[in-house]
């Protein structure tokens, strides 16, 4: 039974929404173990920039885990809009930042976004997320899920983080940042991750806590 997840992330709300992801297991921050973590997502794909991130980490904590390597969790996700070409995509992040420049803060890129948008008609969107889990050099799962969705015109809704106030679930009228967590959970991109990376990772024997 796994008891303990490495988080590769320094986001809090990030960290919230994986602690409701992966109930039974403690998910911890790089900090929480004297780890200073900052890796740069500078690749071309949500898989790379995973892949990436949760080597990184897991290298960087060998021995942290007291009989062993932590296992690792590392996610890489984005918003794509079809009629912006796939923007924002991988750089969903640093969308509307200027090289040398501080990254804008969620409202101001979903400010520059809104303003992209002006005037488009086709406002589908879908939001994606690739998770990582490393349980060694060699060995790893891998998960990527979408949700789609559209645009509104305005931010919506005080729950959920990034993009999550514009992201409308037309079925519901909601948008993501309008939902209480369980309904994010079960619906959103990294929910449907998270219950397929459960699955797999119950399968293959160590975490048979996990439905």
């Amino acid at each position: 039974m796994m008891e303990q997840l490495l988080l590769a992330s320094n986001n809090e709300h990030k960290h919230r929404e994986f602690i409701r992801l992966f109930p039974g297991v403690s998910v911890v921050l790089p900090r929480e173990l004297g780890l200073d973590f900052d890796y740069q997502e500078g690749e071309e794909s949500y898989l790379v920039n995973a892949i990436g991130k949760g080597m990184s980490l897991f290298r960087q904590a060998q021995g942290q885990g007291g009989n062993g390597p932590l296992p690792v969790i590392a996610d890489d996700s984005g918003l794509s809009v079809p009629a912006l070409r796939g923007e924002p995509g991988i750089r969903s992040s640093r969308y509307g930042s200027k090289p040398g420049q501080p990254v804008l803060e969620a409202p101001q890129r979903n400010l520059y976004l809104l303003d992209r948008m002006d005037g488009i008609q086709d406002r589908r969107a879908f939001f994606v997320c690739c998770l990582v889990l490393v349980l060694g050099e060699n060995r790893y799962i891998i998960v990527q899920e979408t949700v789609d969705g559209t645009i509104t015109e305005a931010p919506r809704g005080a729950n959920g983080f990034g993009y999550d106030p514009l992201f409308l679930f037309p079925h519901s009228g909601k948008t993501m940042a309008e939902l209480t967590d369980d309904e994010k959970d079960r619906i959103s991109h990294r929910g449907r991750a998270a219950r397929r990376m459960r699955a797999l990772a119950a399968s293959e024997g160590g975490t048979t806590g996990w439905t």
